[in-house]
């Protein structure tokens, strides 16, 4: 495996992104890194990995990364390689890797119709998520939580990059992701179904709580800055804001999804 020299970051999206080490696997072109997302990616796609490389042990990382390369095999993925420090440094760029990364299928993304086809819909709407980490951390707080899907524009959102995979800590792996041309027309599609769109805003008059959310449901989130969008708000069925009770006015974006899945999930199971 050879690995190519970092270059400077690209724009994507109005997102700074970096060059990859491109893969040589070509049913797993995506690179994962660190310890927790290769364990899930391990986990969810098994022997369709193109290769899992561990750092040789050492030290107290060494149990670790022992057990990830006996989980690698016994998974069945073919080709689990122990490695130099300085190997997982050129593919990774500079990344995060804690001494393991991957090779991966490209994620899967879903069209509108699946996205919505769940009749317990519930679904976490991404709106202007620029930072990677805020966006995967979001990514995991709707697996955990059970939303449905996560969906998000492909203009002016973070990138799926190994920094994305690494901040939702795996949960990446088991997610039903949409990357939409236009948030505004899935709200509307989503209303069409019958869907209730929920916008969480600093503005709004109702607290969460007092909003039914225990129909088929989209819960559109925007960033910390700028909030949800004025044509996306527009077409919310309903605003409404988190009670904070603290001196600070807002919460991030991965956080305001944590509690509001949170919120809606309660009320689910009670109905």
């Amino acid at each position: 495996m050879t690995a190519a020299r970092p270059r400077r970051p690209q724009t994507r999206g109005g997102v700074k992104t970096r060059r990859e080490v491109p893969s040589p696997y070509a049913d797993a072109p995506r690179l994962v890194i660190g310890l927790q997302p290769v364990r899930e990616a391990i986990r969810a796609h098994g022997k369709r990995l193109g290769a899992v490389l561990v750092e040789r042990g050492h030290g107290d990382s060494a149990a670790r990364l022992d057990a990830l390369a006996r989980f690698a095999s016994d998974q069945g993925v073919a080709e689990v390689r122990r490695v130099e420090r300085r190997e997982l440094d050129a593919v990774a760029l500079g990344g995060m890797h804690q001494g393991a990364l991957a090779w991966a299928p490209a994620l899967r993304l879903l069209g509108v119709e699946e996205l919505l086809a769940p009749p317990d819909l519930l679904v976490l709407a991404l709106d202007g998520i620029q930072d990677p980490q805020n966006f995967g951390a979001a990514i995991r707080s709707a697996v955990a939580l059970g939303a449905t899907s996560v969906v998000w524009p492909e203009h002016a959102a973070a990138p799926l990059t190994p920094a994305t995979f690494r901040a939702s800590a795996g949960a990446i792996e088991h997610a039903r992701l949409g990357r939409v041309p236009s948030l505004v027309r899935f709200v509307d599609d989503a209303t069409a179904t019958g869907a209730a769109v929920v916008g969480l805003t600093t503005d709004a008059d109702r607290p969460l709580q007092e909003v039914d959310l225990a129909g088929r449901l989209v819960l559109v989130i925007g960033s910390e800055h700028d909030g949800i969008g004025r044509a996306v708000r527009r077409r919310c069925t309903s605003l409404a804001h988190l009670t904070l009770r603290g001196p600070v006015e807002s919460l991030n974006a991965s956080a305001a999804a944590a509690v509001a899945l949170s919120i809606a999930g309660i009320q689910r199971m009670k109905s």
